[in-house]
């Protein structure tokens, strides 16, 4: 159970999708006086180093981030605020020195993950409860918190973030975020996925809840996106769905497998704002990560 490492793909496509879209969402919810409290039930280490040996032993990266900033020089016809924004956060994170990625003509050594993203975003009245598990990262996770967190904002948590979760919703202050992004390699993520967003809703009707899943070759990752949909829907609740593929999902012609093809994002409640940023966003963030011609991106909205 203790086998997933996200210091191996820190940085790749699916955390550009993933934390462009929670930055965004982050700074809409946080334009409000009112206090809002985020949960984080699979946080991971926090913040992984692109030059590591981890991350340069995958090498997906080159593929992510760093093709991002690649493609983010293009001349365009007006700046995209959302890519904009997250590059601004992930710079944060990274002080002016040598490049990561020999030839990017960026400085990016470090990747926050969703907690630090987050902690960077939140302010003094806001709260984040972080879950981890795995023993090294839930002690990387805290040391980094103890260094940063100076505002005391951050509760971590050694425990299920499926289970613990339900002790936290709803907020005090009615307001709230939901991130979820476990690792699906056990099958039951994809039922308890479903059953934490039904159960939350429930619990919390007006709350936002994002859900993060990668675009496999199995039947329940497949399923998974019409199942939020209908729960969503089925709770009179607004939702969107985002998701961008950045090559084809079969095997090579030598019959070796590819890697993650794409990744999705399910968003219930989303902030308005969200819906019209990736629209503007999701078509450069292609031209930038597209590996083939099968490569192509779906924006929906349904309530």
């Amino acid at each position: 159970m203790f086998s997933y490492r996200h210091a191996f793909h820190a940085g790749n496509h699916a955390d550009v999708l993933k934390h462009a879209m929670l930055v965004c969402t982050l700074q809409y919810l946080t334009q409000k006086d009112t206090a809002l409290s985020v949960v984080d039930t699979h946080a991971g280490a926090g913040l992984y180093r692109l030059d590591g040996d981890k991350a340069q032993t995958s090498g997906e990266a080159a593929e992510g981030i760093f093709a991002l900033l690649r493609g983010n020089n293009l001349k365009r016809p007006s700046q995209c605020t959302l890519i904009d924004d997250y590059l601004a956060v992930l710079r944060e994170f990274n002080p002016p020195g040598k490049a990561a990625n020999p030839g990017s003509g960026q400085t990016m050594r470090n990747y926050p993950g969703s907690p630090l993203i987050a902690e960077k975003l939140l302010r003094a009245q806001d709260r984040l409860h972080a879950f981890e598990v795995h023993p090294t990262d839930q002690r990387l996770l805290r040391g980094l918190v103890n260094q940063r967190d100076a505002r005391k904002i951050c509760t971590l948590h050694v425990a299920d973030g499926f289970s613990g979760v339900k002790a936290l919703v709803p907020p005090p202050s009615r307001r709230g975020l939901l991130v979820c992004d476990p690792s699906y390699e056990i099958k039951s993520d994809y039922a308890k996925v479903v059953d934490l967003l039904t159960d939350t809703l429930k619990r919390f009707a007006t709350g936002c809840m994002f859900i993060w899943h990668p675009i496999v070759a199995r039947p329940e990752a497949h399923d998974l996106p019409r199942k939020l949909k209908n729960t969503a829907s089925r709770a009179g609740r607004p939702w969107l769905y985002a998701s961008l593929s950045v090559k084809s999902g079969h095997s090579n012609s030598r019959g070796a497998p590819v890697g993650l093809s794409g990744s999705g994002v399910f968003v219930a409640n989303p902030p308005y704002v969200l819906a019209p940023a990736l629209k503007e966003a999701l078509p450069l963030m292609l031209e930038a990560l597209k590996q083939d011609e099968h490569a192509g991106y779906t924006l929906e909205t349904g309530n």
